[in-house]
């Protein structure tokens, strides 16, 4: 709620800003046009000097067509009469011209009122608009104060335990990552352009800028995004902090774990966001996902937000965070440590709250968790898909297992046996469209099940995994339109101060 209306406020901001800035601008105009009177009198007169053959009269003429040009409304009815009186004189058509200003002081006048009558309503819409503004920016503040004072507590805990970092750093990267996004935006979009022209070709110079510049952008900002987003990344206090719900807290060993959930799966183009952060995203639909880091990286891994504890003194801490998470999800794996992990889970927490992550061949997991639990779960029987997770398991009131296989992509299952007939072209245009089905998507869809079973439902779960396939994309394109709209709100200011 506090972040739909901060961007709801920041909108709606924007928006008044420039509705106040058209009001300065109509003001403008209508306090430059009061001086019309005075310059239809004048012109008027020099057409009758004019008329009486006085030559002298026609620099009048002259200058009081450029100034009605310059400064009567575009839409007015002294502009056009001016400006055709001013031809005719030039033509040597005088009597002409006169017949047509007979009317230009009832015209100015009307267009004076026109004026008066546009700054007024746009003033109006401003004054509207910026009330709505601070209407919503006040409830904004509260719910974010709100927010932060909800997870205080989480964040007080994770905090001890955050890298202490100088506080320009994460600033500096986040500038850094968001240039980088940009130039890999524009590097794909105008790769996709030149692969993609259609029936109408580029002309062969464009092409030959084209293509090596949408290369050069998009390799640019891969190695730029690459070195940033780690040092960019939200520690674990920041993210409860700017999120303010009960966390998802992930725990897994930290190896293999950490280096399967690292992979990038190519199934998606130019997709550079590792299973992790897909997932780290689906999750996202229930709170901020945070993790224990591994004390070796030198670097935060991509996905849940990181906090590290000491090696000789973590279970007090993952016990405290257990008690405050929401929801736990439990990659297993070999380690004494993760086993502690799933045992304290087992005896401390509600049944629904626990969520296990079984990798796919590892038959060897299945006998040591069905000692913990009162009937067995089976996992010999599940058939491995195409992901590097085979299996989520659930539990129902009482901690019976309830296992949820991760499938294959639906169009491999024998009910989709007509995709195997149809034309190579065919089906290839097919598959094409099925991006979406990454290896992650098939976990979050086991993942949301399981859930499912227990009544936990969010919506919109297994399409922010999606989203995060292609975050860079989307990001590059939000940060090109924002500093779109920023540039444009400044330039009408320097229009507003006669600087443009």
């Amino acid at each position: 709620m506090a972040r739909w209306t901060t961007v709801v406020a920041v909108v709606t901001l924007y928006v008044a800003l420039q509705l106040a800035i058209n009001a300065g601008l109509d003001l403008q105009a209508r306090d430059r046009f009061r001086e019309a009177p005075d310059q239809a009198a004048a012109f008027v007169a020099a057409l009758d000097h004019y008329a009486d053959g006085d030559a002298s009269a026609r620099a009048g003429i002259t200058a009081g067509s450029a100034w009605f040009a310059k400064n009567a409304p575009p839409a007015g009815e002294s502009r056009p009469t001016v400006a055709a009186a001013a031809e005719e004189a030039e033509a040597g058509r005088v009597a002409p011209a006169r017949q047509r200003v007979a009317s230009l002081s009832a015209q100015v006048a009307h267009d004076q009122a026109s004026l008066s009558r546009q700054f007024t309503s746009s003033a109006l819409d401003a004054l509207w608009w910026l009330v709505a503004a601070e209407a919503l920016l006040a409830p904004a503040l509260w719910l974010r104060r709100r927010r932060r004072a909800g997870a205080a507590e989480m964040a007080r805990i994770v905090s001890r335990f955050a890298p202490n970092h100088p506080w320009w750093r994460r600033p500096l990267f986040l500038t850094a990552n968001g240039f980088g996004s940009g130039l890999f935006a524009a590097g794909f979009y105008a790769y996709s352009a030149f692969t993609h022209q259609g029936a109408s070709p580029m002309p062969v110079v464009v092409q030959m800028l084209l293509l090596p510049l949408g290369l050069g952008s998009l390799a640019a900002g891969f190695f730029l995004l690459r070195y940033t987003r780690p040092r960019a990344a939200r520690d674990a206090a920041r993210a409860l902090l700017s999120d303010g719900r009960r966390p998802v807290l992930y725990l897994r060993s930290f190896k293999p774990a950490d280096e399967d959930m690292a992979e990038v799966d190519d199934v998606v183009a130019v997709n550079i966001h590792s299973r992790e952060e897909q997932l780290a995203a689906s999750l996202s639909a229930f709170g901020p996902v945070i993790a224990v880091g591994d004390p070796e990286e030198s670097l935060p891994r991509l996905g849940a937000a990181r906090f590290y504890l000491p090696t000789d003194d973590w279970k007090p801490a993952v016990r405290q965070l257990m008690d405050l998470s929401q929801l736990i999800v439990l990659h297993l794996g070999l380690g004494d440590g993760l086993w502690w992990e799933v045992e304290q889970a087992r005896s401390t927490q509600p049944p629904r709250k626990l969520i296990l992550l079984v990798p796919k061949d590892r038959e060897d997991l299945a006998p040591r968790l069905d000692v913990l639990l009162p009937t067995p779960t089976r996992l010999d029987e599940v058939t491995a898909g195409q992901s590097w997770i085979s299996a989520v398991v659930s539990f129902d009131a009482e901690w019976n297992p309830q296992v949820h296989p991760v499938h294959r992509p639906p169009w491999e299952s024998p009910r989709r046996s007509w995709l195997a007939r149809l034309p190579s072209r065919s089906k290839s245009a097919f598959l094409a469209t099925m991006t979406t089905f990454t290896p992650v998507h098939l976990v979050a869809r086991a993942v949301k099940a399981a859930l499912a079973s227990n009544g936990i439902r969010r919506r919109g779960m297994v399409a922010r995994g999606d989203y995060a396939a292609q975050a860079v994309l989307w990001k590059g394109i939000e940060l090109v339109t924002g500093l779109g709209l920023l540039v444009w709100l400044a330039v009408r200011v320097l229009q507003l101060f006669g600087l443009s």
